[in-house]
């Protein structure tokens, strides 16, 4: 008996270890609405990015600002700091179909009519007689079939503000934003990050998504109706360790 209840406590103790702590956490914030994350740099290894400092000198008696690239000064993100919109419009669809099937079939036959004269003497080694004209035949034969398909539509129509976090030397711009929603007791989140070139700003401070380089756009959510839609953790640890 004693034996019994030492396994079940291991056993239990093994889950709640494969859990995490991410299983601790979660039962920490039962029947409370999931935090937001702190306002910061998308990139957590860094602070929020602020552009350099500029000692603006005017002249005398002149309309032009010191530092200025024009007498209007462009609107469009330019330096570490500012700001630009990502218009994130993904409308994506893939079908694949795809059968295989193969098949062979393999004989052979061998005989043995002369064998330096002793191939009368199979005979005495093989008492059920031996057919050198028919001494060996072989024979195979496989077959397998395949099938697969994928079916597969994405739609996405989001819009998010990202900060320029760096300048390339030459001249592009690394920007990173995220963005997060929460509705009662659901949270949304979408991140963006990637590369532009300043001449892919429209003068409405916008870029596209396809216009960047190196795109990472993650959205998605947590929640309860998240939790609802994700498997148990018994499930998921059962699926990892079982190999069949």
């Amino acid at each position: 008996m004693y034996g019994n209840a030492s396994r079940l406590v291991s056993i239990v103790l093994i889950a709640a270890a494969l859990a995490g702590c991410n299983a601790a956490d979660r039962v920490s914030n039962i029947g409370k609405a999931p935090d937001f994350a702190p306002i910061s740099s998308p990139a957590t290894t860094i602070a929020m990015p602020m552009p350099e400092p500029e000692q603006i000198v005017y002249q005398p008696n002149s309309l032009w600002r010191s530092g200025s690239r024009a007498f209007f000064r462009d609107q469009r993100a330019a330096r570490v700091g500012d700001i630009l919109t990502v218009l994130i419009g993904i409308a994506d669809s893939a079908k694949v179909d795809n059968s295989t099937k193969r098949s062979r079939a393999n004989a052979e036959d061998a005989e043995l009519g002369n064998l330096f004269g002793y191939e009368n003497y199979l005979g005495k080694v093989f008492p059920d007689g031996v057919d050198n004209d028919n001494l060996a035949r072989l024979g195979s034969s496989s077959s397998s079939a395949g099938a697969g398909s994928v079916d597969r539509k994405e739609k996405i129509d989001l819009t998010v503000a990202a900060v320029v976090t760096q300048v390339l030397p030459n001249g592009n711009l690394v920007i990173a934003g995220r963005q997060q929603v929460r509705v009662n007791y659901e949270v949304r989140d979408l991140e963006v990050t990637g590369i532009v070139r300043p001449e892919d700003i429209s003068n409405t401070n916008t870029v596209a998504h396809t216009q960047i380089a190196e795109a990472r756009i993650a959205y998605g959510g947590q929640g309860q109706i998240s939790d609802v839609q994700q498997p148990r953790y018994g499930q998921q640890l059962f699926d990892i360790i079982m190999p069949f």
